[in-house]
């Protein structure tokens, strides 16, 4: 389990402090960061939230993942699997 949350499913609107604020419920946030596109400024519509301990890590997903939040349903995970591409497909060379 991860101190570091990757948050997908998030509004274009997010802010980082909303998604601090958001998160505040389940532990203390260490830093959140939210991803947006290079060549446009826009979200992406994922982040990453770091849980100041691992107990903290796993109440958040237990609380966020699922929930509705303004008009999608938040999909929380522990980083670890970032390799298995959690929120969309890589792209194969060739």
């Amino acid at each position: 389990m991860s101190k570091r949350l990757a948050v997908g499913n998030l509004s274009q609107q997010m802010t980082g402090e909303e998604l601090q604020n958001l998160f505040s419920e389940a532990g203390m946030v260490a830093s959140t960061q939210i991803i947006s596109y290079l060549h446009n400024g826009e979200t992406c519509g994922f982040g990453f939230v770091e849980m100041k301990t691992m107990a903290e890590g796993r109440n958040a997903i237990s609380i966020l993942n699922g929930r509705q939040v303004a008009g999608r349903l938040l999909v929380v995970k522990a980083d670890g699997a970032r390799s298995n591409c959690l929120f969309g497909r890589r792209r194969k060379k060739g």
